[in-house]
C-alpha cells in the first residue's frame, strides 16, 4: 500500500480533532498562570516579556496592564486588575463565553469560530484605537 491510500492513522485523526486547538489553549493559560502567580509583573526587573508596541513607541497599547490585570484577578484583587486595564477586564467573560463554545463544540466533535459581521470587526477596532487613545492621553 502506499503512502496516503490506506486508513488515517489514529494519532493523525486525534492532531485533528476539534477539541485539540481549544483544550490545547487551556493548557497553554494553565502553564503561563502558574509562572505568573509567583511572579508579580508590578515589580520591575521580572522575567516576564515586555509590550513590543511599548518598546517601541514608548505609547500603551489596547492590552498593556493585561498581565498585571490577570495577575491582580488570580489573587483577588478586582479594584487593581481595574486599574491594570478596564477594555480588557470588561472583555473578558466575552473571551471566555467564546472559548467556551469553541470547546463545548470540539468536544462534541465539530468545528466551530465565531463569526463577526464587517460592522462587528469594525467596532472591536475602533474600540481598541479609542482606549489606546484615550488611556496615553491622561
Amino acid at each position: 500500500m502506499t503512502e496516503g491510500t490506506g486508513p488515517a492513522r489514529p494519532g493523525r485523526r486525534l492532531l485533528r480533532h476539534p477539541a485539540l486547538a481549544p483544550v490545547a489553549v487551556v493548557v497553554a493559560g494553565a502553564v503561563g498562570a502558574v509562572h505568573l502567580w509567583g511572579t508579580d509583573p508590578h515589580e520591575p526587573g521580572g522575567l516576564l516579556p515586555k509590550c513590543p508596541f511599548r518598546l517601541v513607541t514608548g505609547l500603551l497599547c489596547p492590552a498593556c496592564g493585561g498581565t498585571r490585570m490577570a495577575y491582580d484577578l488570580m489573587h483577588g484583587d478586582l479594584a487593581h486588575a481595574w486599574l491594570d486595564n478596564r477594555a480588557l477586564l470588561l472583555a473578558a467573560p466575552l473571551a471566555l463565553a467564546l472559548w467556551g463554545r469553541w470547546t463545548v463544540e470540539g468536544l462534541r466533535g465539530r468545528s466551530w469560530s465565531p463569526r463577526i459581521a464587517r460592522r462587528g470587526q469594525a467596532l472591536i477596532l475602533l474600540t481598541a484605537v479609542v482606549w489606546t487613545a484615550v488611556r496615553n492621553a491622561v
